[in-house]
């Protein structure tokens, strides 16, 4: 997880120039002094422009109780909501690739831990370390190593994680389940008999929205992770291993199996959708990372009643790890007042407040247990114990120039499932990573 492409630096660039242009599509806290943080006194006033793409269910309820907590300790600083909807992200990266070209940039902005990182913003040159911040709040006590080294750079960090997400889960309807006597698929073998057990009652098996791509790409990284393990496929994203290796073919070809039990309509809906109809019985299963389990939160489902959950088949033992994080973009106006914000969202007591409400679990290990679901208490669990693997589809894995051709060669090959095609795709999109 630690393979840099600072070369990458001028084509990102360019690539990301070009996206302020063309737009996407449509989509969806020093407050902590329990570990060191600052109580605000002496603060001088200012504003806080808090940039990301939360703006529904529990990613923007989330948001918005992390921002009062804030104002209560630090009335005097203002923080706007500048939140960008659409694409699942891809309205707001274009928007601020825009302004962060422009010199314009937001006082702090979401990005994913990793390559989207340090391969991107870090890599231009666009970012302060904030080393004195993982200092003052003793951050490096409470933030495994692994995720510490995902927003650092020669020794410096740039971004403090404010949660972590899980991509291969596996949600379904429990009543759906029971009703067929079925039970969550281990292999990817067991997963396409449920899936053929399903079809037959007229039974969706596999809901998809992949409007934006990226949750097809999520399905396929969670087939990779399967067949290759932790260790194997992060080589994957250091050009250690080909894509012409046996078990990326096999994969592909499991991959091309799943795709032929998935609702219709998947490319005209996004992840909400699909999310959705598992919740009303009218599918069984969804593959997407732990943000749906706040999204059936804000829709007032119980876990474990209305819907069960277990890692995507194969990955037992995994852990694809995605990290929203915020950083100091240089050029700020007021970077004292930011900072203010930065360690607000580092502390306990934030990412407590934070991430029960999103459906993810904290970074900090922590966390006060008895203030998560279910769900989140296993998963919590997981990250502890389970090999850590870096998510392509969410801008970890590597480069945003390969994510964006791989994302291109999964959705020809979605639609066209000739798997000596896709191979060649996705050799000809990972060839720099060998370099």
């Amino acid at each position: 997880m630690k393979h840099k492409h600072y070369f990458w630096m001028l084509a990102l660039l360019l690539l990301v120039f070009t996206a302020a242009c063309s737009g996407g599509g449509d989509d969806q806290a020093s407050g902590g002094n329990d570990d060191g943080g600052s109580d605000g006194e002496g603060s001088a006033t200012g504003k806080v422009e808090l940039f990301s793409w939360w703006t529904a269910g529990g990613e923007a309820e989330g948001l918005e109780a992390i921002i009062e907590q804030f104002k209560e300790e630090h009335p005097d600083i203002e923080v706007e909501n500048a939140a960008v909807a659409g694409g699942a992200g891809s309205n707001a990266k274009a928007v601020l690739a825009n302004r962060m070209q422009g010199g314009e940039p937001p006082s702090t902005f979401q990005v994913h831990g990793g390559d989207e990182l340090l391969a991107g913003w870090v890599a231009a040159d666009k970012m302060e370390p904030i080393n004195d911040l993982y200092e003052e709040n003793n951050w490096q006590d409470v933030f495994p190593q692994d995720l510490i080294d995902m927003v650092s750079k020669d020794g410096n960090q740039y971004a403090v994680p404010v949660n972590i997400h899980r991509g291969n889960v596996m949600f379904y309807n429990t009543s759906v389940f029971e009703e067929n006597g079925l039970k969550a698929p281990t292999s990817w073998e067991e997963f396409l008999e449920v899936a053929e057990t399903l079809q037959s009652k007229d039974i969706t098996p596999l809901a998809l929205g992949d409007k934006n791509v990226w949750p097809s790409t999520m399905i396929f990284e969670s087939i990779l992770l399967a067949n290759l393990g932790a260790e194997d496929y992060d080589k994957l994203w250091n050009g250690e291993i080909g894509f012409d290796d046996e078990r990326v073919v096999q994969s592909a070809e499991t991959f091309k199996e799943v795709l032929a039990y998935v609702n219709e309509d998947h490319s005209a809906r996004a992840w909400q959708d699909a999310s959705q109809l598992v919740a009303d019985g009218k599918a069984a299963i969804n593959i997407m990372g732990d943000w749906a389990n706040g999204y059936y939160q804000s829709k007032e489902l119980k876990a474990e009643e209305d819907y069960g959950w277990a890692v995507t088949p194969g990955s037992e033992g995994t852990f694809m790890v995605i990290t929203d994080t915020f950083g100091l973009p240089k050029g700020v106006e007021n970077p004292d007042q930011v900072k203010e914000f930065l360690a607000t969202l580092g502390s306990k007591e934030a990412q407590d407040t934070f991430n029960p409400i999103k459906g993810s679990i904290p970074a900090r290990t922590d966390a006060d247990s008895s203030k998560y679901g279910p769900y989140s208490t296993d998963t919590i669990k997981d990250f502890s114990e389970a090999a850590l693997a870096p998510s392509l589809a969410h801008g970890s894995a590597a480069p945003e120039q390969v994510v964006t051709k791989v994302n291109q060669a999964v959705n020809v090959f979605v639609s066209q499932q000739e798997v000596d095609a896709f191979i060649q795709s996705l050799q000809d999109a990972t060839s720099s990573l060998s370099e």
